[in-house]
């Protein structure tokens, strides 16, 4: 199983999901109950385990701002204190539950789950396009039943579209393209480039541009471990790179649990913003893609569970992003198991930027700003 690396932010939630009601998640093995505070304007995130009986939180009541447990009346405000206990005036000095640091931005609710002395807003990794002006957003979110390496080894190779996803967003192109890639180890940050000058067009591009002959397709991937996934996609008929469509893919990776991962999916388009219909034809058609990995993954997590001892698995050029990744989030937990925290400058052992080519940019020059872990807004809220 991949390890989890603690000193970390992760998605928790979309910010539309996290209202009045008691929303429950687990991350990292930890439960957590999740809610909004009346004024709106700050997410809450505590255990998700009364002290008194160990009753979940989340199947509780909001009074107020304040969780009041479902089963003997344990009182907690927003800090995780316990601020009325049923039947007596004393409440114990140990009468608390854990609050997370809470970070809400780019419409994603983010909670750290490690020392909370170490949480720096300024260190999560930014995707503005999912709210920002001049962009359009689908969104959805998948548990599966496997390990989280799995699906990073999942999105950091995409030739897999060509035979999983054949027929949606694959073709024979992205398979047989070769690709460049490159690690910033400091930043723990992987990107992955292909570019296809003559490609056919897959239907997910057809259906939502309109274009009905071939195309220039490029991807550029940017994975910021251990959660955040972007592939900056841009596609135009061939021999007319005036008619340049945009989509931002982003994918927030997870771990729920040792074998347990939250797919939270979202797809952004800078043209045809305001066509509900295209907005209900990406969701469903994203979604079905979506599935197909979902089952894929639960199916090669249920087979790597019965192989027997001493099996060495084979990659191969294509594989090069994800086994790129493999050693950033290992160098990531060895630093971590080492005392230094999970965000220090790491060298990762056989580093894949010494022996692949250099990427290009890793944002396409019309896409919205990169999203750089040094960049989060000044407006974000931290609570906890």
């Amino acid at each position: 199983m991949t390890a989890f690396v603690r000193d970390q932010w992760y998605v928790a939630a979309y910010s539309g999901e996290v209202a009045r009601d008691l929303l429950a998640r687990t991350i990292l093995g930890e439960p957590i109950v999740f809610y909004r505070t009346e004024d709106g304007a700050s997410v809450v995130a505590l255990a998700d385990r009364c002290v008194h009986r160990r009753y979940p939180l989340s199947a509780s009541s909001l009074e107020n701002d304040t969780v009041v447990c479902g089963y003997h009346g344990f009182t907690y405000d927003p800090t995780g204190t316990c601020v009325r206990v049923p039947g007596q005036t004393r409440i114990p000095r140990t009468a608390r539950v854990r609050s997370y640091p809470v970070v809400e931005q780019d419409s994603l609710v983010w909670v750290w789950i490690g020392d909370p002395d170490r949480a720096d807003p300024t260190a999560i990794p930014r995707a503005r396009h999912l709210d920002s002006p001049g962009w359009s957003t689908v969104r959805g979110m998948e548990p599966i039943d496997a390990d989280y390496g799995l699906l990073v080894d999942n999105l950091l190779d995409l030739s897999h579209e060509t035979y999983l996803h054949n027929g949606y967003i694959g073709t024979p192109e992205v398979a047989e393209t070769p690709i460049a890639t490159s690690v910033d180890d400091e930043a723990h940050v992987v990107r992955v480039s292909r570019r296809m000058d003559d490609a056919a067009c897959p239907p997910f591009y057809a259906r939502s541009t309109g274009i009905d002959g071939r195309i220039s397709r490029r991807q550029d991937i940017e994975y910021f471990a251990p959660c955040l996934y972007l592939l900056h996609s841009r596609i135009s008929p061939v021999g007319d790179p005036t008619r340049a469509y945009h989509t931002e893919i982003t994918y927030a990776i997870t771990p729920s649990a040792p074998g347990k991962v939250y797919d939270f999916w979202a797809v952004s388009r800078d043209f045809a913003t305001d066509d509900a219909e295209l907005d209900t034809f990406l969701h469903d058609f994203n979604r079905d893609v979506v599935i197909q990995d979902v089952d894929a993954l639960n199916l090669l997590q249920r087979t790597l569970d019965s192989e027997p001892d001493g099996y060495q698995e084979l990659s191969i050029n294509i594989d090069a992003g994800a086994l790129a990744a493999r050693r950033v989030l290992a160098a990531m937990t060895a630093a971590a198991a080492d005392g230094a925290s999970g965000s220090a400058a790491v060298a990762a052992p056989g580093s894949a930027s010494a022996s692949a080519s250099p990427s290009p940019s890793s944002s396409p020059p019309s896409s919205p700003p990169s999203s750089s872990a040094a960049s989060a807004s000044a407006s974000a809220s931290v609570t906890g």
